[in-house]
């Protein structure tokens, strides 16, 4: 989940608003076992809403039930994956339209102002599918260039899941659906 190209352990409690994107698994997920290690720890390929979340001691049921609100408000949505994208030390795919993606983020992180995306780190948050991180130029131009003759790919984005790093692995604790 660092977004940084660092590889950080993750307390138990931490937890994080994620879309699954399923679709991507068999595209992505040789190279994110290799090159991601969020997906050693159990992370699916996904795109991230909002990291870090709450502790998970304080998602009670009150918590729960704002959530299923908040993102019971949007609709669900198509993204297309077609092309690649660059952070320093980091590639990923890009969803095309990112804006619903980026509304979900801003309105969780609204309703919960002491939960900013990425601890308050990056000024504007761009929705992403991480591929690798931490890696050498040499292997992510390798990566990009395997990838790049098997995109596009379209995913319905129906729901957000509620994962739980429990102090060796993330696991889901919730999935929220989105609205219509």
């Amino acid at each position: 989940m660092a977004d940084d190209g660092t590889t950080r352990p993750f307390p138990a409690g931490q937890t994080a608003l994620v879309v699954r994107v399923p679709e991507a698994e068999s595209l992505v997920g040789g190279w994110r076992e290799r090159c991601d290690p969020s997906a050693r720890d159990g992370v699916p390929a996904h795109v991230t809403v909002l990291f870090p979340f709450l502790d998970e001691s304080l998602v009670d049921a009150g918590v729960r039930a704002v959530l299923a609100q908040v993102l019971g408000s949007h609709p669900a949505f198509e993204v297309r994956f077609a092309r690649c994208g660059r952070f320093p030390g980091v590639l990923h795919l890009s969803p095309e339209p990112a804006g619903p993606l980026r509304r979900l983020t801003e309105t969780v992180a609204a309703r919960w102002p002491e939960a900013p995306p990425y601890g308050g780190r990056h000024a504007d948050v761009v929705p992403h599918l991480t591929v690798a991180l931490g890696q050498e130029d040499s292997l992510l131009e390798e990566i990009e260039a395997d990838l790049a003759g098997r995109l596009p790919f379209t995913c319905r984005v129906s729901s957000v899941e509620l994962i739980v790093h429990d102090g060796a692995k993330w696991q889901e604790r919730a999935s929220f659906p989105l609205g219509g």
